[in-house]
């Protein structure tokens, strides 16, 4: 069960492990674009093109889905980047239903586990296999990874690195329930002194407030690049910022105000320093380097 490419790569890792699929669930098709053509998900293109059994479900309880759904079986459902479950789905499967989450439960419970883990700071993430329970993000977890998160990744390369690492486990997982040497541990047993969260990404929270250090602000940048991408302001039009560097000193400038030579950069005052923007997109502009922006624009201030 999942809809993006952050699923496919884990559907595809079963596949070649040799699983026997004995169906994928994935969103409706959507109308996009401005011709509001059907679009479908990365999982139903996936799925399609390897021959493997295709449901879309509307509603998960409508009855006709739930009887299809039995039809099909399964000893074990796996779930990647999908929708809540109700319990009649999630509990229906005698070796119950698996779900990968973007973190190290239980931190980072929440929508959006790598953004958060960018924006805050952390050297390292990881992924988590667990158990679908009651309330969102605290089953039972049954495996866990972790790898370390560089100064220059983004929410996108983590992403990446998370799919393929993510993918892996959940075969590693299956594989050692199958063969019994795998035990379920509560939550409650993660020893924590702080639970952070991962909820979902608002329009303010991507709007950078620059009487923040430039480390946070550079981190934020970072943990929303390059969706849905950091934003301030330029000549009164949004100005979202893809990649920034970081330049900590002792200035006079008020937090927010820019100094710029017109040619080679652009950057903003924060409360310890600048924060240089490298890589950007001006409302109703391309996206592009800092260099190329500067050569075609005229700063009315």
């Amino acid at each position: 069960m999942g809809t993006p490419e952050f699923a496919v790569a884990s559907l595809d890792a079963f596949v070649k492990a040799g699983a026997n699929i004995v169906g994928v669930i994935t969103a409706p098709d959507k109308a996009s674009g401005r011709g509001m053509h059907l679009s479908q998900s990365a999982v139903k293109k996936y799925a399609v093109k390897n021959n493997l059994p295709l449901l879309q479900p509307v509603k998960f309880k409508d009855e006709s889905f739930l009887n299809e759904l039995k039809t099909l079986n399964a000893d074990v459902q796996i779930v990647v980047a999908f929708r809540m479950l109700p319990v009649v789905v999630w509990d229906m499967p005698p070796m119950g239903t698996i779900n990968l989450h973007g973190s190290l439960l239980p931190q980072y419970r929440g929508a959006a586990p790598i953004n958060w883990a960018v924006i805050n700071g952390e050297k390292e993430t990881g992924v988590t296999t667990f158990k679908l329970q009651h309330v969102i993000d605290t089953g039972n977890v049954l495996l866990q990874e972790k790898f370390p998160i560089e100064e220059k990744d983004t929410a996108g390369t983590v992403h990446d690195k998370m799919m393929m690492i993510g993918a892996n486990l959940l075969v590693t997982t299956i594989q050692r329930i199958v063969d019994n040497t795998l035990s379920e541990k509560p939550q409650a047993d993660f020893e924590e002194a702080e639970l952070k969260q991962a909820p979902k990404i608002f329009t303010e929270t991507c709007r950078i407030d620059f009487y923040k250090t430039v480390e946070e602000v550079y981190n934020l940048i970072r943990g929303l690049a390059p969706f849905p991408a950091a934003f301030t302001f330029l000549d009164e039009k949004v100005l979202k910022v893809f990649f920034a560097e970081k330049e900590i000193c002792q200035h006079e400038m008020a937090c927010g105000e820019f100094l710029t030579d017109g040619k080679t950069f652009l950057k903003y005052a924060c409360s310890n320093g600048f924060i240089h923007f490298k890589d950007i997109q001006l409302e109703g502009k391309k996206r592009m380097l800092i260099e190329d922006f500067l050569r075609g624009y005229r700063f009315e201030k």
